[in-house]
């Protein structure tokens, strides 16, 4: 998932800042200039979001802001186009079929890295959602725990190791201390059978499927605070060209989509329902108690510890540009100022 929301269904990723690299050159929109917004739609502006995976509760906060009409609202003609498994994360962006687009803070580090100048709008995770997911009862307690002990993680990419690779610098480890061990995305197959000690995962979907399953598991979590973990998970990318040409509508869409982001925090049974029209699925009772767990898993990471919803804190995303420089995650420094911006939050 790719998640995304990222969030939280399994992220497929930037899997190389070669395959980044042949995203840059020029990264342009074709969007239109905006037009005088009114609540017609023959006025409403046409904008296209990527989502990174295919239809899934993740998404909820954004099913929530079509359904709702809060785009409509907003004089916006929003399309949610779903990725395919071959897409590349700012593949849609650069061949301008979307003007937006979910991707995690620390992808867009790797995106600037290899030249694509994307730039995040809107955070929606303020806390990270990957954890050390191992049984119950294992020694594992903390980030020193890891030393000697086999982890398992879909790859050498993605959220899940970048995560592991911040959790073992907490414990002052290194990848020669812990075996890394890569499982494609079969972390209850391999956890269940013992063929790894814990599996990296997220907590508001692999946590939740594990518990679902009846595997009793603990999550050993990141740090949080401005001596947590330096990462930043899933929120809305644009391009620098589009914020230039259309700014006042990545406002309106931030807006409008903070406004489904509220409603799915103070009513995720509703979200759930409103998000059937979009999750072909999503029809049984027990497809729907599983989507709510995943919505009622994300709200604390959503909120965070604090501050606005949506907002960047900047100091987390300049130890992020530093921690993966330092772990040859990107292979040059990156302004971490150039990467975010608040400026499309609504006002206070």
């Amino acid at each position: 998932m790719r998640a995304a929301i990222g969030i939280p269904a399994r992220r497929r990723t930037v899997k190389a800042a070669v395959a980044v690299a042949l995203l840059a050159a020029t990264l342009m929109s074709c969007a239109e200039e905006p037009n005088a917004s009114d609540n017609s739609d023959g006025d409403a502006t046409p904008l296209t979001l990527g989502l990174t995976y295919i239809p899934n509760i993740q998404f909820a906060p954004f099913y929530v802001a079509e359904e709702k009409g809060y785009y409509k609202d907003a004089g916006l003609d929003v399309t949610l186009h779903h990725h395919s498994a071959s897409e590349d994360l700012f593949g849609g962006l650069k061949a301008g079929k979307e003007d937006l687009v979910i991707a995690g803070g620390d992808e867009i580090v790797q995106g600037r890295a290899g030249s694509v100048p994307v730039v995040n709008v809107m955070t929606l995770y303020k806390s990270y959602p990957v954890a050390l997911l191992v049984p119950a009862d294992s020694s594992i307690r903390d980030a020193k725990g890891l030393k000697g002990k086999t982890i398992g993680v879909p790859g050498p990419y993605g959220e899940t190791y970048f995560g592991l690779l911040a959790l073992m610098a907490e414990g002052g480890l290194t990848t020669d201390d812990v075996k890394v061990k890569s499982i494609g995305y079969t972390q209850q197959a391999a956890l269940a059978a013992k063929r790894v000690d814990g599996v990296m995962g997220f907590v508001n979907n692999d946590q939740v499927q594990f518990e679902q399953a009846g595997l009793d598991v603990r999550a050993v979590r990141l740090a949080e605070g401005t001596d947590g973990a330096p990462l930043i998970s899933s929120g809305i990318g644009a391009s620098e060209s589009y914020l230039k040409q259309q700014p006042e509508d990545v406002r309106k869409f931030v807006e409008a989509t903070l406004r489904g982001v509220e409603f799915t925090l103070a009513d995720p049974e509703e979200a759930v329902e409103l998000s059937r029209a979009h999750i072909p699925t999503l029809k049984d009772s027990k497809g729907k108690a599983a989507a709510l767990a995943v919505l009622k898993a994300s709200v604390p990471l959503i909120r965070g510890s604090g501050g606005r919803l949506g907002e960047s804190d900047p100091q987390t995303w300049s130890r992020m540009a530093d921690f993966m420089k330092e772990k040859g995650l990107i292979k040059k420094e990156i302004p971490a100022e150039q990467a975010y911006t608040n400026d499309y939050l609504p006002k206070d």
